[in-house]
């Protein structure tokens, strides 16, 4: 029996990384996860894992871009499972570069993957959550670096999820919805590419996180989102939650 025993939780872009590190912990306390992402085979090694560690899951292709996507996956979901208890805006296109660089295709791409993503996945699971339900958004580092030049458009994306998180919080409290947005460092696939990539600015970068490393997908990130999703957390919405070992000041 763990904590989350059968609760249902979708987790966009849980293929890989991040998103996977969450599904696998919360699979660990006994919810049941539908797993969606774009990739088929990436989805399957996720629900394969769950399953050999016990747990349950199924896997859901979806296009976070694309409006029809959206609404199929939570049809299906709901479906296969009966509800959705918990929801996990994971999946997020990143646009980089500098103003004079990053372009309008991957400004609007970043936009529609992420908070118009989130909040279609928020309105289309509401009817489900309403009662005890849990919406964990993700935000980004990106937003509170000093030197925040290259990363003005991401940011940009990710603050506009953490303000469609805060209106929801306090819009669906009454519902007993509790809406909260992490933002993690962890070491994920797009973390391993920057590091190849980048290493001097990279290096530089982890040299300001107080613990002196990049969280682990599951034992950090996820492990925190079990604690948010559990009983122990039922007073807490409405937060933004550094779980990036010290690096970003949200004050």
């Amino acid at each position: 029996m763990g904590i989350l025993d059968g609760k249902i939780v979708l987790i966009t872009g849980a293929g890989q990384g991040i998103g996977q590190g969450i599904a696998f912990a919360l699979a660990s306390e006994g919810a049941k996860i539908a797993v969606t992402g774009r990739t088929m085979s990436k989805l399957e090694d996720t629900v394969a894992e769950i399953r050999r560690r016990g747990g349950t899951a199924q896997a859901f292709l979806c296009e976070v871009t694309a409006k029809e996507d959206i609404e199929r996956v939570v049809r299906e979901v709901v479906a296969a499972f009966g509800g959705i208890n918990i929801l996990v805006n994971n999946a997020q296109l990143v646009p980089l570069g500098s103003i004079l660089e990053v372009t309008d295709e991957e400004i609007t791409d970043g936009f529609v993957s992420g908070p118009l993503a989130s909040m279609r996945l928020m309105r289309l699971c509401y009817p489900y959550l309403k009662g005890d339900g849990v919406i964990v958004n993700l935000g980004t580092g990106a937003a509170y670096r000093q030197d925040s030049g290259r990363y003005g458009a991401y940011a940009a994306v990710k603050e506009a999820i953490r303000a469609l998180s805060r209106a929801a919080a306090c819009e669906w409290g009454a519902d007993n919805i509790r809406v909260n947005v992490i933002v993690p460092f962890a070491m994920s696939k797009g973390l391993e590419t920057w590091i190849a990539e980048r290493p001097e600015e990279s290096s530089a970068f982890l040299n300001t996180v107080p613990l002196r490393r990049a969280g682990d997908c599951e034992n950090d990130i996820g492990r925190a989102v079990v604690a948010l999703c559990g009983p122990d957390s039922r007073y807490i919405t409405g937060q933004t939650i550094a779980l990036d070992g010290g690096q970003a000041y949200l004050g």
